[in-house]
């Protein structure tokens, strides 16, 4: 497993708020288990002191978020920093696949998870996963939705740095929403002057100007 593979582990728990709709999906121990995906031994730790304590993390790794998508880099390194710290891991290697021409062993990194909490042992491999991909792609791939009032977290993967949503759907709201208030725009413009009557008149004043003066 690649080591960015354990970005979305951040990505997962930030998108389980959200904010402006005042919406929280993280709100039992089930919910919190279910963030660990397939790593099922490390979910069987959650308890209900995970719930908290998750929380706040999340609120950690999205103000990482908003600092990437502020274009303050500094911020954003250190607040992710601040995680590492706190939340260190254990790398080891692992080869639980095999080469397709024969058993050998395909090795590769993992992050194992810590032992002493749930919590402890996602966000660690959430923090480290982000700051693999925040120092291999950059501070301005990681962003938040800006098709409001979403502000999902998301990673920008595209060739072209030009990811601006969290999802297809998110960009197809905000594409109708943008060309419904364009349209709202042109319909509110004053009316201009019909061509031919504007033309009629420019005629007639010309007219005017030149017919001959009466002696």
């Amino acid at each position: 497993m690649e080591l960015a593979y354990y970005s979305d582990y951040a990505v997962r728990l930030v998108n389980t708020e959200e904010p402006v709709r005042g919406k929280d999906s993280l709100t039992t121990v089930d919910a919190v288990r279910e963030l660990f995906g397939p790593s099922q031994d490390a979910a069987r730790r959650a308890t209900d002191a995970d719930l908290t304590r998750f929380r706040s993390v999340r609120g950690r790794l999205r103000a990482v978020f908003e600092a990437a998508d502020g274009g303050d880099e500094e911020l954003a390194v250190n607040l992710l920093n601040s995680l590492l710290l706190e939340f260190p891991v254990s790398p080891q290697i692992s080869g639980h696949n095999h080469r397709d021409d024969d058993d050998r062993p395909l090795w590769h990194m993992h992050l194992a998870d810590h032992p002493s909490n749930a919590t402890a042992g996602y966000a660690a491999i959430a923090a480290m996963g982000l700051a693999f991909h925040l120092t291999e792609y950059g501070v301005d791939r990681l962003g938040l939705c800006e098709a409001a009032p979403c502000r999902n977290a998301y990673l920008d993967t595209s060739t072209n740095r030009s990811r601006r949503y969290c999802s297809d759907r998110c960009a197809t709201r905000a594409n109708v929403a943008a060309y419904r208030a364009r349209k709202r725009l042109e319909a509110e413009r004053p009316d201009r002057p019909d061509r031919s009557e504007s033309t009629g008149r420019t005629a007639e004043n010309a007219q005017d100007r030149t017919a001959p003066t009466d002696r």
